[in-house]
């Protein structure tokens, strides 16, 4: 306290002196807030996001998927491939997939694998042996060679052809024209139709260099 001051004066002035006291706490405050403020108009926009479906681990061709083989991820919308599968239980990779990538219809056997080879005709041929399909990979290109049964004639119906998928579980050796193995090959709309024919009379094989 300050001598000689009248009580009332006395309690005035402290009066005074914490208005002043709080003043100065309040502009301070308001300050931080405004700064606050420029600092989130200045800031960058949330990005938005899509929900996409990634691998949880490396995945061979020819898995086919379950529950704990993709998990759910928040993708920046732009950056999300257009083509990402948003199913995919029970679905065939027809081509590996690596952790943390995204699962495309085009990784998939199914009509989305028309968008791994834009422009090419999706084929599937049935090769006679089985064992034959096993050694190949999505991603081989392969030549096509048709056989004729009868005559033992050969000829190549078409060449560098893409593999997309193959089987999974077939039985080696020879099956016959009943049996044998399914492969998907992406080619020309020409080459198709010329694979296409071979295949209803003659045997069809492949050949390739790794």
């Amino acid at each position: 306290m300050l001598p000689g001051l009248p009580p009332t004066r006395r309690r005035l002035r402290a009066v005074r002196h914490q208005l002043r006291r709080r003043r100065r706490l309040l502009a301070a405050a308001l300050t931080a807030v405004a700064v606050l403020g420029v600092l989130r108009a200045l800031a960058p926009p949330e990005p938005d996001t899509v929900e996409v479906l990634v691998a949880a681990r490396d995945l061979p061709s020819g898995t086919r998927l379950d529950d704990g083989d993709l998990v759910a991820h928040d993708f920046p919308r732009d950056l999300a491939p257009p083509d990402a599968a948003t199913t995919a239980l029970g679905r065939v990779l027809a081509a590996p997939l690596g952790r943390g990538e995204v699962l495309t219809d085009a990784r998939v056997v199914g009509p989305g694998l028309a968008l791994a080879e834009p422009g090419q005709t999706i084929l599937p041929v049935r090769l006679p042996d089985a064992g034959m399909a096993t050694l190949l990979q999505p991603g081989d290109e392969v030549d096509l060679v048709a056989t004729d049964p009868g005559t033992g004639a050969s000829r190549i119906v078409a060449r560098e052809v893409t593999v997309l998928a193959t089987p999974r579980g077939v039985p080696d050796g020879p099956a016959g024209v009943a049996g044998g193995a399914l492969v998907v090959v992406g080619t020309s709309a020409t080459e198709a139709i010329d694979i296409s024919g071979a295949a209803l009379s003659q045997f069809v094989t492949v050949s390739w260099t790794r």
